[in-house]
């Protein structure tokens, strides 16, 4: 089987590129990281792709007067490596509908929080105060809605009672970095796609709704 390639978008410190990376140099993942993009030339990621002998494209969406005019010029800057797949990790930008379904079925984002709860920020503060047993992240493919596309895969974990805001965002990181990898090597070897229909398949079985369970501690 061909390898895949794969286009990371990023717009700060890329841990979770730093991951994939790995993940990649290990065999772990049937794939290579074709280029990372970032709208911000001082990000941190970059650095990570440079030691990595890895294409960087930054292009700052300061220089477009439109979400959608800034989105085409990434689309140019992306289809120039024709992805397999786009990695969203920590890409601080809104997308515009456009740019979503262009990559429709093969873009995937990482949200620190176990979807549907909790989208958008502050997540690990918000399970806290809700009283809730459980937190995680969840990798899911990308849609027009925020933090709603369908879920691939979770990694649930055990809120302690000694957790803080701070204990709980590491501990839920550090899953963030076992899950990423996992769903892009699925991905690469052609085992977790999302149907036409819209729901999620792993090897051929539909998921439920909430996706893959990852319980390795």
């Amino acid at each position: 089987m061909a390898e895949k390639s794969i286009v990371v978008l990023i717009s700060g410190s890329g841990s979770n590129l730093q991951a994939i990376i790995d993940a990649i140099a290990s065999g772990q993942i049937n794939g290579r990281i074709a280029a990372v993009l970032s709208n911000k030339e001082d990000a941190f990621g970059l650095e990570r792709a440079r030691a990595a002998g890895i294409s960087e494209i930054v292009i700052s969406h300061q220089n477009y007067d439109s979400r959608e005019r800034f989105d085409a010029a990434m689309v140019d800057a992306i289809d120039a490596h024709n992805p397999d797949l786009i990695v969203l990790a920590g890409f601080m930008r809104i997308l515009s509908a456009v740019f979503v379904r262009h990559y429709r079925g093969r873009m995937f984002n990482i949200h620190p929080s176990l979807l549907p709860k909790y989208k958008g920020l502050h997540t690990h503060q918000r399970a806290l105060e809700a009283g809730d047993s459980r937190h995680g992240c969840t990798v899911h493919f990308v849609t027009e809605e925020l933090d709603g596309g369908p879920l691939a895969l979770q990694a649930p974990i055990d809120i302690l009672a000694t957790d803080t805001t701070e204990s709980l965002q590491q501990r839920v990181h550090s899953f963030e970095h076992k899950i990423y990898p996992l769903a892009v090597e699925w991905f690469c070897a052609d085992r977790l796609k999302l149907s036409v229909s819209g729901s999620v398949q792993l090897d051929g079985t539909t998921l439920a709704p909430e996706g893959y369970q990852f319980t390795q501690e």
